[in-house]
């Protein structure tokens, strides 16, 4: 097992993610390594070969923002990643992290509560199959490289809301740090980078379902000052931070804050970011930030904005979703809250409730929300097959006879708690998608795989940069996109020894044909542990396919199907 196969890869066009025109060539691969690039290059004795022609051999795909920290442990298959060419994920985002901990049991279960509540992934899993035989970050590695095993490399932040809790227990939810507990952070946040972390996650978005501000909306500048101190001495390493401009619009006033606080020192700041949804274009929120992109990059500042070229789609469930909450609809977020389904169905049905819900859904849910407009919503996913599907909640409310949030109440009453339904694809602006993907600083990729399960479904996202931007409209080249998810990611986290195809790089390889790659459909999989024994469901997608995916010289997927080999290892900045 974890073999790597010494080949040859002949006769494709090599994309070779620094941007530069793709020319045909061959690849020799030798002890998990790109031995030798060139036109010329003949099969040797013993030696494997792939033939590639007309498929377009690239660098391993990476994703840059991913949150698999939990769900690699129970799910280490990572599906779909090896069918769609990636190679390399980075996870710990958001400032929500499963390491550092704190030695009290409570706190330490907020790690995972924060965690589950945010990413919409059960609770159970954390608790049930992961060792928890950590305190530092350092451990959590120790941790991880003896005991995971997974067919994708991956490096990961220290979150910012775990290093508070780590030192402050729960008064983390509710103040600034004092100067001697910023200094025990400040030591945890040193033990993690010299383990290797990419750098710290920070979030200055989220509130949770009591719409309290998560424990990072605490920290003040002295205290992100100190952390920034520490961060200049690791000058591989960078800050990823998760700003708002799609709920309470502060995201200009934390970038300039962030900014402000790190003049003068040679800070990495990764912002999420420069909004590419048409909405946020029209309510004015994306020149905004744009703007200050285009400053802050003028004054030479270490800044990236991060950004997605997928559209968000969005599926609504009273099983496990932040959705409710995260648009103000919290009637309805005490449906997801309730623990039996006794309680969320007597809940759907009483009439004190509904008439809040109705109230809710009209007056006290964002504007900007899905809720405000039921008509594109659809009924979309049944769990009994009682139906009505494939038509809109509008046009089942109308034929009820009632308000929109009753129907959908009864619509779940009718289905099953187990069943969903799901909002159309926000519309994208796709002007700035290909314009950040062409920026020097920005961070592309971002599809937050491995989280939501029951929400949406990121895995595979990657690839609608080829299938749309590239094969349909032409707004991109090859070179382009490629370049965007390889060389320049692995050059922003401090990759040294991927994302190029050249001699000397790791053999992290992906090969595909450009017209047999697809954006696959969800569709559900029963495989997520539910703590009782059983399993409850997600969302997933098939494999694109890609012809070949290799990491570390070791096949992952070929002939339209996982291998079953894991030979992903855990990476930090100059690997």
């Amino acid at each position: 097992m974890n073999h790597a196969r010494d080949m040859l890869i002949v006769g494709g066009t090599v994309i070779d993610g620094t941007g530069a025109p793709g020319e045909v060539s061959n690849v020799r691969l030798r002890d998990g390594l790109i031995a030798e690039v060139g036109p010329k290059l003949a099969p040797e004795t013993g030696e494997e070969v792939f033939d590639a022609a007309g498929c377009f051999v690239l660098p391993g795909l990476i994703e840059s923002h991913t949150h698999f920290d939990g769900t690699m442990w129970w799910q280490p298959s990572l599906d779909p990643l090896p069918g769609c060419g990636v190679t390399t994920v980075v996870m710990g985002n958001c400032g929500f992290a499963i390491a550092p901990l704190h030695e009290d049991q409570e706190v330490r279960e907020q790690v995972v509560k924060i965690f589950s509540f945010f990413e919409d992934i059960p609770e159970e899993p954390f608790f049930q199959n992961l060792p928890w035989d950590w305190r530092t970050w350092s451990e959590y590695k120790t941790s991880m490289t003896h005991n995971v095993r997974v067919p994708v490399n991956y490096g990961a932040f220290v979150g910012h809301i775990a290093l508070r809790l780590a030192v402050m227990g729960m008064d983390a939810w509710d103040r600034a740090a004092t100067p001697e507990e910023t200094l025990q952070i400040a030591v945890l946040l040193e033990d993690a980078l010299g383990a290797g972390a990419l750098g710290m996650s920070t979030n200055l978005m989220d509130h949770d379902g009591e719409d309290r501000p998560v424990p990072s909306l605490q920290a003040d500048d002295a205290e992100f000052r100190a952390l920034f101190e520490v961060m200049a001495r690791y000058p591989n390493s960078s800050v990823q931070v998760v700003v708002d401009s799609l709920m309470r619009m502060t995201a200009t006033a934390s970038v300039e804050r962030l900014a402000k606080i790190s003049e003068g020192l040679q800070v990495r700041v990764q912002w999420a970011g420069v909004p590419t949804l048409q909405w946020q274009k029209d309510y004015g929120l994306q020149k905004p930030l744009a703007d200050l992109h285009q400053r802050l990059s003028d004054e030479g500042r270490d800044f990236w904005t991060g950004y997605a070229h997928v559209p968000i789609t969005v599926t609504a469930s009273v099983r496990q979703s932040l959705l409710f909450a995260q648009t103000n609809a919290y009637a309805w977020h005490e449906v997801v809250t309730a623990e039996t389904d006794e309680e969320k169905l007597a809940l759907l049905a009483d009439p004190d409730w509904r008439k809040r819900a109705r109230h809710s859904w009209d007056h006290e849910s964002l504007e900007t929300g899905f809720f405000r407009n039921p008509e594109p919503i659809q009924l979309d996913n049944s769990a009994n097959d009682f139906g009505p599907v494939g038509i809109s909640l509008g046009e089942y409310a109308k034929a009820l006879g009632v308000h929109a949030s009753d129907a959908m109440a009864q619509w779940l009453i009718n289905n099953g708690l187990d069943s969903t339904v799901s909002m159309p694809p926000w519309e994208k602006d796709d002007d700035m998608i290909v314009r950040l993907t062409r920026d020097p600083l920005a961070v592309g990729n971002i599809n937050d795989s491995g989280a939501h399960g029951q929400l949406f479904c990121g895995a595979g996202d990657n690839l609608l940069l080829y299938t749309h931007y590239v094969r349909k409209t032409g707004s991109l080249s090859m070179e382009e996109a490629v370049h965007s998810q390889t060389g320049k990611l692995a050059g922003h986290f401090g990759f040294t020894d991927r994302g190029e195809i050249r001699p000397g790089k790791r053999a992290d390889i992906t090969v595909f044909a450009l017209d047999e790659i697809e954006h696959r459909p969800k569709r559900k999989i029963h495989d997520v542990p539910d703590g009782k024994g059983g399993t409850t469901w997600r969302w997933t997608r098939d494999a694109a396919p890609v012809r070949l995916t290799l990491v570390n010289g070791v096949t992952t997927f070929e002939n339209g199907k996982s291998t079953g080999e894991y030979p992903g290892t855990m990476i930090g900045p100059m690997d």
